[in-house]
């Protein structure tokens, strides 16, 4: 289950060169000696965490994933819980086919104790239709931390009926890391793919061959662009992004008042009874409460420094500038959920009609959703 793919590195799946230092795929020949030849880039994520960009475009992953439809095989969609919107593999139906899919929700480790696991599955479900796709089902796992693993390679054993597995998403959602995981817990500990929280670390599809001889296949992610994390600077994506369950935060505002969520993004509670907004964002991010008439002198006085990320001059130039999103909250048994992607959510009781207003950068998607909790 564990046999490197000739010629590829058994880390991102690039084709190993020994010519040009600058190109992807460069590995030193006296690495080639080795039983697993892995690039000199997935070493330097893997040793020293650095930042490795490659001249890989859209179009380079998107020619890699068209492939499947012609297939016959087992299609499992790797989403992230927490970033569900944002995570979300666009126009999946034309790369797969008639193949079917496992939809498989990454990172429940980091949802709050009091969630509903069956009420997410059945969410996931819900969206997942409303998007035009229909999983065969829907598996949460934890692939960090070992979670319901199990569950998911029997659902895969079930559903594949001896055909290959393509295992797809976006950058960031656990592809790689889950995979590792199976290959830890179930294989062998020789191989390993390079994982990192920075986009397109997997440069190529990765075979990895079952013992009937058919193979899972990692594939590259799709960058989604309307993610705020690749609007900021690497040492910011750690600052935004989870990694502990997240405890959420309970701010109770009156009509005219502002939330910044770091220098990332603002919410102004416009118009409406007092409530509260829930908010669900990493732990560690700071966030601010104003009068609405101050915002922008806030803003103005403390981007930057007090309001990070971004964190620096430097990290305020590099992002775009906000733009508004209007949303108007209509009276709801249900509580409603405002998302802005790659950051987290704000949620609202919903019982009283409330006006709101988010600021976030030009480009990131920010949209209203039936609450997840």
């Amino acid at each position: 289950m564990t046999e490197q793919t000739s010629g590829s590195c058994a880390g991102c799946g690039i084709m190993i060169q020994t010519e040009d230092a600058k190109r992807p795929g460069y590995a030193p020949a006296s690495a080639l000696g080795r039983n697993v030849v892995i690039c000199q880039r997935c070493y330097r994520i893997k040793h020293y965490n650095e930042v490795a960009p490659v001249g890989m475009g859209d179009d380079d992953f998107l020619r890699i994933l068209d492939g499947i439809g012609s297939t016959e095989s087992l299609v499992v969609m790797v989403v992230d819980i927490f970033d569900f919107q944002g995570s979300w593999l666009r126009g999946l139906p034309r790369f797969v086919g008639k193949n079917p899919i496992l939809l498989v929700g990454n990172k429940v480790d980091l949802l709050p104790r009091n969630i509903n696991l069956n009420r997410v599955r059945n969410w996931m479900q819900h969206e997942a239709k409303e998007r035009g796709l229909r999983p065969e089902d829907v598996v949460l796992i934890s692939a960090e931390k070992g979670q319901n693993i199990d569950e998911l390679l029997n659902r895969i054993g079930e559903l594949r009926k001896g055909r290959d597995v393509y295992i797809v998403g976006v950058t960031n959602v656990g592809k790689s890391t889950m995979i590792n995981r199976i290959l830890h817990d179930y294989g062998s500990t020789e191989m390993e793919i390079t994982t990192s929280p920075f986009p397109g670390t997997t440069l190529d599809k990765i075979e990895i061959p079952l013992e009937d001889g058919r193979s899972i296949f990692d594939t590259p992610g799709i960058i989604n662009r309307d993610q705020i994390g690749h609007m900021v600077s690497p040492a910011d994506l750690r600052k935004i992004t989870p990694r502990s369950r997240i405890n959420s935060k309970v701010y109770q505002l009156d009509d005219g008042q502002s939330l910044y969520l770091g220098g990332l993004a603002r919410i102004d509670f416009v118009r409406g009874p007092r409530q509260s907004l829930v908010v669900y964002v990493d732990n560690d991010l700071y966030i601010h409460r104003t009068k609405l008439e101050k915002a922008d002198e806030v803003l103005a006085k403390h981007h930057g420094t007090l309001l990070v990320p971004p964190t620096g001059e430097e990290g305020v130039k590099a992002l775009p500038p906000f733009v508004k999103h209007s949303f108007k909250i209509k009276p709801t048994e249900t509580t409603t959920d405002i998302v802005i992607s790659g950051l987290g959510w704000v949620s609202l009781q919903g019982k009283h009609e409330a006006s709101i207003v988010v600021h976030a950068p030009k480009g990131v998607s920010v949209g209203m959703r039936k609450g997840l909790i």
